[in-house]
């Protein structure tokens, strides 16, 4: 084409001839009315409907109406693995056009948004939800709704306690929404309240009926010490533990076990507290009367020791059959121990039987009586005879003196008076400890009341016959005095003797009180064999010393002629003494007028 041949493009004719120029104006806004609905208005942030219009290796295409389709990762249709072409799906609008004019869509955000909608719709219209138990947590187990994880306690898990979280694991279960956290976006479900609902009408039902006496089966949902809690079908009863075994139990776990199945009958019921009581030995007869008619008083029988207590042990011959051993039944001792010193809990023996009550249900044994009677040996006369030497044990201690266990159920009385010669006990723990040994002589023996008299200090000489020649009234000794009290004090004589002084004898030569802890010369008073006393006085003394000077210095003026008054006379002169005076006067006047003539 030659370069005369080429024309210039007429822009004023394109202008004049527009394209569309050959539609009316009618024409036009039909067409644009037709065009806008086939076009639907969306907003940023809302979950809309949308249609698969091709699926590649990386995305889903989907038509949502609005002027572009949008694309959705296909990893978000994990759970769709049969997603096709034409196929429906919520998808969530994050942004209507990005920079570059694309459509944003995504489905996760939308089952989000949608899954609580439904939690939420569920919580308002208290509906019955299934939800899927994915794992255990503490506390209870997390549950799978609508794609969120909700958290059901395990106290809403069933009416009764669940021990065992793993059991629901992996499984689907029926639940309520009671909660939702929104600050925190946490759900809490139950499954206990769907079957507390359906337990309402049963627990009506059971509580209308219930009678004392009815026998109804159970669950046992919960134990403790004093008894077990059981599920009779929307209802709990309290089964005692004494109403468990006729036999006697520390614990129900030791018959019974959590969840299992037994049959209680009702022996109580309160209506206004709703509270049951409930027995089990009852559905089986007494094991008293089942007792064999051959154990009688005297016969022997063996058993398990069940309970200890202050005053003896109880032996249990059969389940539910106990007796008694008492105390003083346990040893021929007469001084009682505790119980716990013969027997403990779980012990296997033999016993007696000494009384039995088979209306009461009531049996009293004994252990002693397996054995001889110590005190009905023959040579019991003989061994124990009055100035025999033995040695015991100290058992027990008194005010008045100690029990000595010579053998097994011979024991003796040591009075505290018969344990020293010299020494002033007030109890025997100041001679002695208990479980110590002690030789003794026998006093005294009483067969038939079972008494033996015991004496330590008798193996000794009596050294009160030596005594009575040292300490004879006038002797003087050196003592130390030891306590004084408001009347006397104690003073510790030579050979371990303790003697008193009244406390005006104290007084010494220089007129002050002598003290506890001085040693002083004191002279016998008294001396009492039988009583063992010894009584002294330091002030005699000295004052035996001034009387023995005094007494020197008369005699001395009686010999040399010279008249000495007596000792009454030095007091106020009598008439009698003043005429002797005067008439002495009247001698002496006359020699000396004889003199001088």
């Amino acid at each position: 084409m030659s370069k005369e041949q080429v024309t210039e493009f007429d822009w004023d004719s394109f202008s004049s001839n527009k394209l569309g120029s050959g539609y009316s104006q009618e024409e036009k806004s039909r067409l644009e009315q037709l065009y806008a609905g086939t076009l639907s208005e969306i907003k940023q942030n809302e979950v809309v409907t949308g249609t698969v219009v091709s699926i590649t290796d990386r995305d889903v295409v989907l038509n949502i109406g609005f002027k572009s389709d949008g694309l959705v990762p296909l990893s978000e249709f994990r759970d769709m693995p049969d997603l096709k072409i034409g196929d429906t799906v919520d998808v969530y609008v994050e942004n209507p056009e990005d920079t570059n004019g694309q459509l944003i869509l995504s489905r996760k955000k939308a089952k989000i948004v949608k899954a609580w909608e439904n939690i939420e719709n569920a919580l308002q219209n208290d509906l019955v939800i299934e939800g899927l138990v994915k794992r255990r947590t503490k506390g209870g187990l997390i549950v799978d709704i609508f794609g969120v994880e909700a958290f059901l306690p395990g106290s809403q898990i069933d009416v009764k306690p669940i021990r065992d979280f793993d059991i629901y694991v992996g499984k689907k279960m029926e639940v309520k929404v009671v909660k939702i956290n929104y600050a925190n976006d946490n759900v809490v479900v139950s499954h206990k309240v769907l079957i507390e609902k359906d337990l309402e009408s049963q627990r009506a039902e059971i509580l209308n009926n219930l009678e004392k006496g009815q026998v109804l089966e159970g669950v046992i949902k919960n134990m403790t010490n004093f008894g077990v809690f059981i599920d009779l079908g929307g209802v709990d009863g309290l089964l005692h533990i004494t109403d468990i075994s006729w036999g006697r139990i520390n614990h129900p776990e030791e018959v019974l076990s959590l969840d299992q199945k037994v049959n209680v009958v009702v022996l109580d019921f309160d209506e206004d507290k709703k509270r049951i009581s409930l027995g089990m030995k009852q559905l089986i007869p007494h094991p008293w009367e089942s007792l064999p008619a051959d154990i009688q008083v005297g016969s022997r029988v063996k058993g398990k020791i069940v309970n200890v207590a202050d005053y003896g042990a109880f032996l249990e011959i059969m389940p539910g059959v106990e007796g008694l051993i008492h105390v003083s039944e346990m040893s021929w001792s007469q001084h009682l121990r505790n119980p716990q010193d013969f027997i403990k809990i779980g012990d296997e023996l033999e016993a007696v039987v000494l009384t039995l009550d088979r209306e009461e249900r009531k049996m009293s044994l004994g252990v002693k009586q397996l054995t001889e009677d110590p005190w009905t040996k023959a040579d019991i006369t003989t061994k124990y005879a009055v100035g025999t030497r033995h040695t015991g044990i100290v058992r027990n201690l008194t005010n008045f003196g100690l029990f000595l266990e010579l053998e097994e159920g011979i024991d003796g009385l040591v009075h505290v008076s018969d344990l020293s010669w010299t020494k002033k006990i007030k109890h025997p723990s100041e001679f002695i400890k208990v479980g110590e040994k002690l030789d003794v002589q026998v006093l005294e023996l009483d067969v038939e009341q079972r008494r033996l008299a015991l004496g330590h200090k008798q193996l000794e000489e009596n050294p009160w016959d030596t005594f009575e020649t040292i300490f004879v009234p006038g002797s003087i000794h050196r003592c130390t005095i030891i306590s004084k009290n408001d009347k006397n004090a104690v003073l510790e004589l030579p050979y371990g003797l303790e003697g008193t002084c009244a406390l005006k004898n104290l007084t010494k030569e220089d007129g002050t009180k002598a003290e506890v802890g001085e040693t002083l010369d004191f002279k016998v008073l008294e001396f009492s064999k039988d009583e063992k006393r010894i009584v002294l006085s330091h002030t005699n003394v000295y004052k035996d010393k001034e009387e023995a000077k005094t007494s020197a210095k008369k005699s001395k003026k009686e010999s040399e002629g010279e008249y000495v008054p007596k000792q009454e006379d030095s007091g106020r002169a009598t008439l009698g003494d003043l005429e002797a005076l005067s008439q002495l006067k009247e001698d002496l006047a006359r020699s000396e007028e004889k003199n001088q003539s």
